[in-house]
């Protein structure tokens, strides 16, 4: 049987496996399974890909999607702007094994960003600066929508600290998109540190975050009036990205 999989730690936030899951029975795809492997350490990988000879792809998410590049033999196009892998198609000639990493959230973010239909956007506020943070970033670039980013550890001028973020920054951003894992599964009462008194209902919040559907971050903000977007499009299309790359020639 053909095997897939998603490697992270923790995983307990995770709905790939739901998503595919329920692709397989839908689709009457029965030679197919879908696997977790929460790994502590991302040198592990080998270990997985060498002991399942039937593993074919893997989904990666936090916290190896930069983590994972040394191990690729080769990357996909989507990757070389942003550094960051959530895709490896895993191809086997004997004892040859060829990673490929692509990242496949471009396509769920774009698919994501069409489907809401964004109006005129000032500025966009990105809260965090990892992996996910760059691809929304990249995203936007695209569409031709300017953008800060906020992190905890700011490395240079151009990424402001939680702190900075004051009411003058709220009102000239009227995008504001959760791009950490702050809110996620298990830890639904945390939400990344804004001061949500001053969003108004002309902001658009969106948070990579699905499990909860709504998180804190979401919640705040729904309360001041804002549009609010969760992250499950975002899964549901980067995903059929996925499946798509492993099963072509």
């Amino acid at each position: 049987m053909r095997e897939f999989g998603l490697i992270g730690y923790p995983l307990k936030h995770s709905y790939s496996h739901i998503y595919f899951e329920n692709k397989f029975k839908n689709e009457k795809i029965d030679d197919a399974k879908y696997s977790l492997f929460p790994i502590t350490e991302i040198s592990k990988l080998h270990n997985i890909i060498s002991t399942r000879e039937n593993l074919l792809g893997l989904n990666v998410t936090t916290p190896y999607k930069e983590q994972i590049l040394p191990y690729l033999n080769d990357i996909d196009k989507s990757v070389l702007n942003i550094g960051t892998v959530n895709t490896i198609k895993i191809e086997r000639n004997g004892e040859e094994i060829k990673l490929t990493g692509y990242n496949t959230d471009i396509d769920g973010l774009r698919k994501t960003f069409e489907k809401i239909e964004l109006p005129p956007i000032n500025k966009a506020l990105i809260l965090g600066s990892g992996g996910s943070g760059k691809t929304v970033k990249f995203v936007l670039e695209e569409l031709g929508i300017k953008s800060t980013t906020v992190s905890r550890n700011p490395k240079n001028l151009s990424v402001l600290s939680y702190k900075n973020v004051t009411e003058a920054v709220i009102k000239h951003h009227n995008l504001i998109i959760n791009a950490s894992p702050v809110g996620m599964f298990p830890n639904v009462d945390n939400c990344p540190n804004i001061p949500y008194e001053y969003i108004k209902d002309t902001h658009i919040c969106f948070d990579l975050v699905y499990n909860p559907e709504q998180t804190l971050f979401l919640k705040n903000c729904k309360d001041k009036g804002a549009k609010c977007i969760n992250g499950l499009t975002m899964l549901y299309e980067q995903a059929d990205r996925a499946w798509k790359i492993w099963n072509r020639d």
